[in-house]
């Protein structure tokens, strides 16, 4: 099992996930020291991580021997429940890990999925963290991200040396689930007031405002939020903003939707009376459907703008 933070020992992480979030992290963590075999079931997110020079292995049992972490990045709940209590007959990674093994899931799913996969880890022997991340490709390959935990305290301190490798911020949230219920309420916001920027730039250039005095005011007032300072969703004013890039992800349209998504699963099972998450759910939905899954989801703006009045 990890060690206590401070004790310099660089674990053996068996990492599985290597798609555009997973691979870039793994890469950090092989450059700091540590003892690496990725996964993941893309061919080419294999070769990719190796091209990086992350050792990887042919099947995700053969990364979880001898590990000390088990790292999961995978895009549902139900993927890392799968994978932890094993499908077709098959032993999942709770039973082929060592007594006492970390499970670190990353992995952004629902909150019921989150405690869920914790409880089964726990009831098994080993420890568990629910940890995922905010930032982004580009906070993946620069080591940026934000980290939401979900932990045990000792078990927080535990992993924290390993989570600071790949993220200049680790916040423990609370108890097990607890990062996950963090990243979904985050998120809630993310996507509710990039519509209401969009929204408010395509008013300003019908009110014939140009986007950089509506910038300019907004930035320093009452209106100012990251989805304009750092996302803005037209270009000029945040020249590294994807809309100087053709709303090149960032941070895709098709994963907006997914957490939004999520945040409408735990609206809906804590009975909260919102009105705007899930509105931004079904337009986020729709934004994905009709060409944006693969574009930033900064560029709502272009689908409120072909649908306004001229």
């Amino acid at each position: 099992m990890p060690e206590p933070a401070g004790s310099g020992k660089k674990e053996h992480v068996a990492f599985l996930g290597l798609g555009h979030m997973g691979g870039p992290m793994a890469v950090n963590l092989v450059r700091a020291g540590y003892t690496v075999a990725g996964f993941d079931v893309v061919p080419a997110a294999l070769d990719a991580a190796r091209e990086h020079g992350v050792p990887t292995v042919a099947a995700p049992a053969d990364a979880v021997v001898g590990a000390d972490v088990v790292l999961t990045m995978f895009p549902s709940g139900q993927h890392v429940l799968d994978a932890y209590r094993g499908t077709d007959g098959q032993p999942g990674l709770l039973e082929l890990a060592g007594p006492g093994t970390m499970f670190l899931d990353c992995s952004t799913i629902n909150v019921d999925e989150a405690r869920e996969a914790s409880a089964l880890a726990v009831a098994a022997g080993h420890r568990a963290v629910d940890a995922p991340v905010s930032g982004g490709v580009v906070g993946a390959e620069a080591g940026t991200l934000t980290f939401m935990v979900g932990a045990l305290p000792e078990d927080f301190e535990a992993v924290r040396p390993l989570l600071e490798v790949m993220g200049k911020r680790v916040v423990h949230c609370g108890a097990h689930g607890a990062g996950q219920a963090a990243k979904v309420c985050n998120n809630l916001i993310l996507g509710v007031s990039m519509i209401a920027v969009s929204e408010a730039f395509v008013l300003g250039e019908k009110l014939g405002l140009t986007h950089q005095a509506l910038f300019d005011v907004a930035s320093a007032a009452s209106g100012q939020c990251w989805a304009l300072t750092t996302n803005c969703p037209v270009p000029g004013p945040v020249p590294t903003s994807p809309a100087n890039r053709d709303y090149q992800p960032g941070f895709a349209g098709a994963l907006m939707a997914k957490d939004l998504k999520l945040a409408l699963n735990a609206l809906q099972s804590t009975g909260v009376a919102a009105r705007m998450g899930p509105l931004a759910s079904e337009i986020y939905d729709t934004f994905a459907a009709e060409g944006g899954a693969g574009r930033d989801f900064s560029g709502i703006i272009t689908d409120i703008r072909d649908k306004s009045a001229h």
